[in-house]
């Protein structure tokens, strides 16, 4: 990525017209960059990724080579809803790539954040590479880089998988139509290139998944209570009418046990953490105020229907000074 700055006198995308406008000078500038090669784009079914690949699907059509990996830190039912959405909706050219496996041994016993964050980054670019060889013409790679993620990078809050995890030599060409774009402009540009609303306003996703919402050294029994756990929670968000009004929320599960008490004897489990902010542009956020009989609920569901787990807790702390993800 050559130029890392938005530019001083870009505008803010939020009309429909200017999103128009911006969609048609990435649509002209993809054309020329790319010309009759190939893009592999990195698709994980998130608001960037998806906008990305909407707005290629525009500018090169067929030309664009869409990979869905499944690295097994994703949510629950999100490889099955990504191939539906696009395979058989959108008629993209997708490749789907099962390597849970192979993301998990090489995570096995790694608990720093920047690390796994490093790791999962150059695998997810071995598994691009290994694609791309099975195809001709392959000489660029897409993905949803936005400035936020520019930023966090740089200052060194955290590295980012598209940015900060990459390997020196990448053995492609990038192409980064959203990287000076905050998440707000993102969704305005969704809309605008017709997207569903479920999509352009579904729940931001990180690049490493639930990743670094397993804090600590992942396990496949903490993964299972992150991933168990956030559904419960987008389900009942979902019911209670705060799955449009709350810009982000999910679960986390760190890495220590407390003792409790079920059925009159002792349990040693795992705490659920709630997250659920507000914000417009992911560089401040605000804690979402949740009706404490939702969280008696929430509370009630996870500890009984969650295996594993015996707290549930509730983060209160905005951005800054914490982050919106725990990792």
């Amino acid at each position: 990525m050559e130029n890392k700055k938005r530019p001083e006198d870009m505008a803010r995308i939020a009309t429909a017209e200017a999103a128009q406008a911006f969609i048609n000078q990435q649509i002209a500038e993809v054309r020329e960059t790319v010309g009759s090669k190939k893009v592999l784009l990195a698709l994980s079914g998130g608001v960037d990724s998806s906008v990305v690949a909407a707005l290629l699907i525009k500018a090169i059509g067929k030309q664009l080579v869409c990979v869905h990996v499944n690295h097994g830190l994703l949510r629950k039912g999100e490889p099955e809803q990504v191939v539906s959405v696009f395979r058989d909706q959108m008629d993209a050219n997708l490749i789907y790539v099962d390597a849970s496996d192979r993301f998990l041994k090489q995570l096995a016993g790694v608990s720093d954040p920047e690390q796994k964050r490093k790791i999962i980054g150059a695998e997810f670019i071995e598994v691009f590479r290994e694609e791309a060889q099975k195809l001709d013409g392959i000489e660029f790679l897409a993905q949803g880089t936005i400035y936020p993620d520019i930023l966090e990078s740089e200052k060194g809050v955290k590295a980012h998988h598209n940015v900060g995890g990459l390997p020196e030599q990448l053995g492609f060409r990038l192409v980064e139509p959203l990287k000076f774009l905050y998440k707000d402009e993102v969704r305005v540009v969704g809309d605008a290139l017709g997207l569903p609303k479920t999509m352009v306003y579904r729940q931001p996703f990180p690049g490493p998944g639930l990743g670094v919402r397993c804090l600590g050294a992942i396990t496949k029994e903490r993964l299972a209570c992150v991933r168990e756990s956030d559904a419960i929670l987008r389900e009942e968000f979902e019911k209670n009418g705060l799955a449009g009004k709350v810009w982000q929320y999910f679960t986390v599960v760190p890495d220590f046990k407390s003792v409790g008490v079920r059925d009159g004897k002792r349990t040693f489990a795992y705490p659920v953490i709630i997250r659920a902010v507000n914000t417009k542009d992911a560089m401040t956020a605000t804690v979402e105020d949740i009706p404490f009989s939702l969280l008696q609920h929430l509370t009630e569901r996870i500890t009984s229907e969650v295996p594993g787990v015996n707290r549930v807790l509730y983060d209160l702390t905005p951005k800054p000074c914490g982050t919106i993800e725990w990792e």
